[in-house]
């Protein structure tokens, strides 16, 4: 038996009435009713109510305890009476009667509540990390993770797949995100990268014979954060199939996702079959491909209907002939909406710093018209063919922007989202997934012009390899594939360009010589060399998968110990300055920045 406890806080139950209990753990909460205390204990499994009185010789002492001391406390179990039943924990129906106790921790002035899960400064959670995880919602976050990571697991092991671990120094890749680089002592002047994730390794256990492969990988970017990104390090599961095609990767990673959501939530799943949808058209029906498709706003490419003679809207008409375009939403009946609401718009979208949206809401007496700001530049045909393009009907309204393919589809999507949530659109107790698919092979990179891969390199161009049109890159699409859920991207997935000489003419179009190749993927373009099966994976990212299931906005409430925007660990204090001999050591010195 151990000496700290016969049960955790979780356990006691009626069926302990009158039994000598111990048990250990925080102490959570008092409450002082005079000649009555009342003391909370919290382990990692619940919370048992315990009373002393002040008759006891242990009362002043117990009375004088800061919260969050470590106590062993020996005493009785009590059936609560039924007034006074806490149906909130498991243990609400008993309650210990202290005899003995005896401080294991002692603990200082808190620096912010641990009883409470009301905000604090980001600063202060993050300092005081280990306080913060002792909370109740982000402790059970943490457990949740946990507890998925575990079915993952066990699901990956049922569908065949085999769990092997990749390196942690390698070398650094000049595709994808900042590496994060390591000095090496035992070969001066050159550097370990850590990995950005684990492609070429997985890619090089599949060309060893080993046919299904999967890992929860630490993955590590120099990256900015955001809401649903850590700065720094993230985990993601890593898989990788041999002989297979994308529908054979879909078939794995639905079911997979399908039985984790539905084992660790209640929420609906909107679709169990999840829908494939074309990079171009999300980028066109959702300005985004990041879709959530629990909205059901759909944007409509107007453009033609400015070349009309019954449309008078000059302003359009004239950036339209200058290459823009004009894309618009459509609201289900909302020709009750008051006009608050339609200015409530367009004034959000020009505190974006956007032109605004135009509006106008589709009437009909004797014939069809348009009441709003610029309803007056069109002419009954030519509402009616608009709302022909966009299945528009009387008493719906529409919304409109016009500018370039980039900022038209940011537009657009940002107020499909804005839309949508002022009518509230969104159903919060739904999980919609989607496939976005045909990602383009290349894009032409806006900060130099010259034309690169837009997702993976070593991916697989779609079409018949012998008859590919090498001249035109940019009509060139890739198996390349992304799931989303909620309008969160969870996972980049792709079947792999396993053909060496593939490989190089596709680099040579990104612009790499077969040397820059060689040098860069030599352990990737060696092993192809040697006999490669077909092979394509994918790697859903672990902490957006907890942040969906925990519901939760934000990225830092599902990861144990995060950094801070500026990827600072207030708690380690890290990074933090080296000492000379380390330097030395490393065959480095520091230059001051001027």
């Amino acid at each position: 038996m151990s000496k700290y406890r016969t049960h955790t806080c979780s356990q006691l139950t009626k069926k302990e009435v009158g039994s000598k209990v111990k048990i250990s753990g925080w102490i959570n909460k008092k409450r002082d009713h005079g000649n009555l205390l009342f003391v909370d204990l919290r382990d990692n499994y619940g919370i048992t109510q315990c009373i002393i009185d002040q008759e006891n010789k242990n009362f002043k002492e117990i009375e004088k305890l800061q919260l969050e001391t470590v106590v062993k406390i020996e005493g009785s179990v009590l059936e609560r009476t039924t007034e006074t039943i806490n149906k909130e924990i498991l243990t609400g129906e008993i309650e210990v009667s202290i005899d003995e106790f005896e401080v294991l921790g002692t603990c200082k002035e808190l620096p912010m509540p641990v009883f409470s899960d009301q905000e604090y400064a980001e600063e202060i959670r993050l300092k005081y990390r280990f306080l913060d995880l002792r909370r109740k919602k982000i402790h059970e976050n943490i457990l949740l993770r946990s507890k998925v990571i575990s079915f993952i697991r066990e699901q990956m092991n049922k569908f065949g797949f085999l769990e092997f671990q990749t390196p942690i120094l390698t070398s650094s890749s000049p595709e994808g995100a900042r590496d994060f680089l390591v000095p090496s002592r035992l070969n001066p002047g050159k550097f370990y990268a850590l990995p950005q994730a684990p492609q070429q390794f997985k890619q090089l256990i599949m060309v060893s014979g080993f046919d299904r492969y999967f890992q929860i990988a630490p993955c590590f970017r120099d990256e900015d954060a955001r809401a649903d990104r850590s700065p720094g390090e993230f985990y993601q599961l890593d898989l990788e199939m041999s002989f297979v095609e994308q529908e054979d990767v879909f078939k794995v990673v639905e079911e997979l996702l399908i039985n984790t959501f539905k084992k660790f939530s209640d929420k609906k799943m909107l679709f169990e079959i999840f829908p494939r949808i074309s990079y171009d058209e999300a980028m066109l029906k959702y300005g985004s491909d990041k879709p959530d498709l629990r909205n059901p706003l759909v944007i409509n490419d107007i453009t033609e209907i400015f070349s009309r003679d019954d449309v008078s809207f000059e302003i359009f008409k004239k950036l339209v002939k200058n290459g823009s375009l004009v894309r618009c939403i459509v609201t289900k009946n909302t020709k009750e909406k008051p006009r608050s609401f339609f200015d409530g718009i367009d004034k959000w979208a020009k505190d974006q710093g956007w032109a605004g949206l135009a509006y106008f809401t589709l009437e009909q007496d004797k014939e069809i018209t348009a009441k709003g700001p610029v309803g007056k530049f069109f002419k009954e045909e030519a509402l009616k063919e608009l709302m022909k393009i966009t299945n528009a009907e009387v008493g719906d309204s529409i919304f409109f922007a016009c500018n370039k393919k980039d900022e038209i589809e940011k537009i657009t999507a940002q107020a499909r989202e804005k839309i949508a949530s002022d009518l509230q659109l969104i159903d919060e107790n739904i999980f919609a997934f989607c496939w976005i698919v045909d990602y383009p092979m290349f894009e032409i990179d806006e900060s130099n012009g010259q034309i690169g891969f837009s997702h993976n390199p070593f991916s697989m161009p779609q079409g018949n390899l012998e008859t590919l049109n090498f001249e035109k890159p940019l009509e060139m699409k890739a198996y390349q594939y992304d799931i989303v859920c909620n309008g969160i991207e969870l996972s980049s997935g792709a079947i792999r360009n396993h053909k060496p000489e593939l490989m190089y003419k596709l680099f040579s179009i990104a612009g790499y010589t077969k040397e820059q190749v060689d040098e860069k993927f030599s352990g990737m373009i060696n092993a192809l060399s040697y006999g490669a099966p077909p092979h394509g994976g994918i790697a859903p990212g672990i902490d957006r998968i907890v942040m969906l299931l925990a519901n939760e906005k934000n990225i830092r409430e599902v990861t144990m110990f995060p950094m801070n925007q500026n990827a600072q660990d207030l708690m380690m204090n890290a990074p933090s300055e080296v000492s000379e001999n380390q330097l030395k050591e490393l065959n480095l010195s520091l230059k001051k920045r001027n």
